[in-house]
């Protein structure tokens, strides 16, 4: 709660830096949240959420009655500043997302830089997550994972994020829309061959699921369907271990190009086959021309 610091008569009052408490909130299920954040979320002054009406559900769910503000990313930097203020002025503030942990693709960096640059004390509330929700029931392997976040939405931007993680060797986790999801599957396929894939949708809703398999399975999957909506976690499983190959990727590609194959495509297969970007190949090749 707001505090201050009385002094003696004719001295000035001292306020008490306030707190921030980072909220994770339900993916879906309203049930999903812990007796800590219920708490909290009861004590606060000031509760910051990216929709005041959508949070303002989980509030009443709970039985909670607590002023709320907006803070999302069209106000975010001006809110930043006015927020950190209260919270130097003593007020305890709640920041909350729309669903998950704040600031995981969500707006709330720049509160919780505010609030650390001016001594503010930052303290995290874990809960539900799509990521680790998604990847806990994928199948896929769970010793190391990259989550990269929302996927860009054009296409070219789209394949050289893909690109680029060609030969990582950890399970992959993007966020992505249910519009675009196709288009993604399709160029996954294209650029990282057949791995397996998850795509993860609704997940702790009453229509959740998992589809599983290569990329061209899910998508001729989600393809057939008549709509496909819901928020979707896409987890592409690890890059297979290349198979030994001795030769230069110089003479790979030659081979390629003699039997017919274009310069371009010959690129991408040799990088397909060996787990590797397209960009990797083509440094390489340029190399060879400069000896």
């Amino acid at each position: 709660m707001a505090a201050a610091l009385r002094a003696g008569a004719g001295e000035r009052v001292v306020a008490v830096p306030g707190r921030l408490y980072v909220v994770a909130t339900p993916i879906g299920n309203l049930e999903d949240i812990t007796y800590r954040a219920v708490r909290l979320l009861g004590e606060a002054d000031l509760i910051a959420c990216e929709d005041t009406r959508h949070t303002r559900k989980l509030l009443d769910h709970y039985g909670i009655r607590k002023p709320t503000i907006s803070y999302h990313e069209h106000n975010e930097v001006e809110r930043s500043a006015e927020l950190a203020e209260r919270l130097r002025q003593g007020e305890t503030i709640a920041l909350v997302s729309d669903a998950g942990v704040p600031l995981i693709s969500d707006p709330g960096y720049r509160l919780v830089r505010a609030a650390l640059d001016l001594g503010i004390e930052v303290q995290p509330v874990p809960g539900p997550s799509a990521v680790l929700a998604a990847l806990s029931g994928s199948g896929l392997p769970t010793d190391s994972f990259h989550f990269g976040g929302f996927l860009p939405a054009k296409a070219g931007l789209r394949a050289r994020v893909l690109e680029s993680m060609a030969g990582e060797t950890a399970t992959l986790i993007f966020y992505e829309a249910p519009h675009r999801i196709l288009e993604t599957l399709e160029a996954i396929e294209l650029l990282l061959g057949p791995r397996p894939v998850v795509v993860a949708r609704e997940l702790t809703k009453i229509h959740e699921e998992f589809v599983r398999g290569t990329a061209g399975q899910v998508r001729a999957a989600l393809s057939a369907r008549d709509a496909l909506k819901g928020e979707i976690t896409l987890l592409i499983g690890k890059a297979a271990a290349p198979p030994a190959d001795s030769t230069p990727i110089e003479d790979a590609v030659a081979g390629l190009e003699r039997a017919g194959t274009s310069r371009m495509d010959a690129i991408k297969q040799v990088a397909r086959q060996r787990g590797i970007s397209k960009r990797v190949v083509y440094e390489r090749l340029l190399k060879g021309r400069e000896l």
